[in-house]
């Protein structure tokens, strides 16, 4: 994670959060807080470091008994809203870290603490430990979750549930069998929430990266109940359909044959790292009526062992009159970030119409 998010904790931080702790609980010593926040090493400290070094310097203020700290806790969060301070900040996601560390052998008040502070601040990452420990009736909590009337907490039912939430634990048993968890799913597919029905969606995306066929049966299951439950559907089969699978491409009616892609030119074949890819490509529907196209290009990326590495982009996905012809130009950055790196070299760039590459062609990536 960025080293200057890592200064959501900052004094300024701490010194409100005192201000609450001082409201909330008894006999708090603000000074001994902060002296033992910015113990020896905090500066060297990245941001899930400090979330946790946040809760366990918390942990010596409160009292021994679990429930009573649960309650305690419920207090500053009122408190703080009542300041109107971290509602949906990550700098407060060491409360829900503090259930996670210190309240997994409590399930009964550690529930109650979850469906009350993810309604202030996401606890999709703090049920994980709890969805592997207690598997099935951690499951039927969250299947109860799918009917919260708060859309917080029904979200949290679909992203604490996913096999492969990003920057969280894993879920073995539900990467190899998804099945139990489909009925909150069921229970979340009309969600009035665009933001739960959105975790749905990704949520069945992770899914078809283990079980594409189980994501395939659903797709024609949902389709054409909603508009909203297609988007759903679309939204998460977006993997399979950038991998081009058969079974998804024939669901969406998307078949290449009848096009053609001609005149497929870069107009940089040597692109300096730091720069920009342009190319070209002229793309003819050959039906005499009406088609949808999904379009796309791949990018094979050298990696540092000179294999090459495709990702693929989207271009557009829509209808083409009969017979219409038209010229598509893009660009490609290869501007330098955090998440990728670039190696020089022969790359290579394809054209992909309806999930199948039609034409690819070689550049170079310079220094």
């Amino acid at each position: 994670m960025s080293s200057l998010l890592k200064n959501i904790y900052s004094p300024a931080f701490y010194q409100q959060l005192a201000e609450v702790l001082i409201q909330t609980l008894p006999s708090f010593d603000q000074k001994k807080f902060i002296d033992d926040i910015y113990d020896g090493d905090f500066e060297s400290k990245e941001l899930k470091a400090r979330m946790k070094h946040t809760a366990k310097v918390l942990h010596q203020f409160l009292p021994v008994d679990y429930g009573h700290r649960v309650s305690l806790l419920t207090e500053v969060v009122a408190e703080l809203r009542k300041s109107g301070r971290g509602e949906d900040s990550l700098a407060y996601m060491f409360l829900p870290d503090y259930i996670e560390t210190y309240g997994i052998d409590d399930f009964e008040n550690s529930m109650i603490a979850i469906e009350f502070l993810t309604q202030f601040v996401s606890c999709e990452f703090a049920v994980r430990p709890f969805m592997l420990k207690y598997g099935a009736r951690m499951l039927t909590q969250m299947t109860e979750w799918s009917l919260h009337t708060n859309h917080k907490v029904r979200r949290l039912s679909s992203e604490g549930t996913r096999p492969r939430l990003p920057w969280a634990m894993a879920l073995p048993e539900l990467k190899k069998d998804p099945r139990p968890v489909l009925p909150l799913l069921e229970n979340l597919k009309n969600d009035p929430s665009e933001w739960v029905r959105r975790s749905v969606a990704n949520h069945l995306n992770d899914i078809a990266k283990d079980n594409p066929d189980l994501v395939i049966e659903i797709a024609k299951r949902w389709k054409g109940k909603h508009k909203e439950t297609d988007a759903i559907i679309k939204h998460g089969c977006r993997t399979l359909l950038k991998q081009g699978h058969i079974e998804i491409l024939k669901h969406y009616g998307l078949d290449s044959e009848n096009v053609k892609v001609s005149n497929f030119q870069i107009a940089t074949p040597v692109t300096p790292i730091g720069g920009e890819l342009h190319f070209s490509f002229d793309l003819d529907n050959e039906l005499s009526e009406t088609q949808t196209i999904r379009l796309e290009y791949g990018l094979y990326y050298r990696r540092q062992n000179d294999s090459l590495s495709k990702k693929v982009f989207k271009i557009s996905e829509k209808s083409y009159a009969a017979n219409e012809k038209v010229g598509v130009s893009r660009k490609q950055s290869f501007k330098l970030i955090t998440t990728r790196k670039f190696y020089p070299g022969i790359q290579q760039l394809s054209i992909i119409v309806n999930g199948v590459e039609k034409v690819l062609k070689e550049f170079e990536l310079s220094e």
